[in-house]
């Protein structure tokens, strides 16, 4: 079978990078970004909030191929921020916002933990 092992698919081998940035000289303000063991999953997200600045005109992505684990996001801004600053502070926002919902999860995780014992109690003291 030609597909790769499945670990392949998401451990960076030895020195290899997670990310790569690529000014393209065929847009000005345009640069395409190279991560390195990521699909659509990431994809799809990045581009979607990168097309959500203010100061970008362009944002997309692209699998190279199904069996290569590599996204390429190709982003265009309009010249007061360049595309990495643009990049970064989008990165750094979905970040932010994934933490947030993460203790959100946890907290009411343990919230309905909390009333499940409550309510196993109740109905052991009642006789059920």
């Amino acid at each position: 079978m030609n597909a790769p092992d499945r670990f392949e698919l998401f451990l960076l081998s030895e020195g290899e990078k997670k990310i790569e940035e690529k000014v393209y000289s065929g847009m000005s303000n345009t640069s395409d970004f190279v991560l390195n063991k990521e699909d659509h999953t990431l994809g799809n997200l990045l581009a979607e909030h990168l097309k959500a600045h203010p100061n970008v005109y362009m944002a997309g992505y692209k699998l190279g191929h199904p069996n290569v684990p590599q996204l390429f996001i190709r982003l265009q801004t309009d010249g007061t921020k360049t595309p990495r600053d643009v990049f970064t502070s989008v990165c750094e926002k979905l970040i932010n916002q994934l933490e947030s919902l993460h203790q959100e999860f946890t907290r009411e995780w343990e919230l309905r933990r909390i009333t499940n014992t409550g309510e196993q109690g109740n109905m052991q003291g009642n006789g059920f």
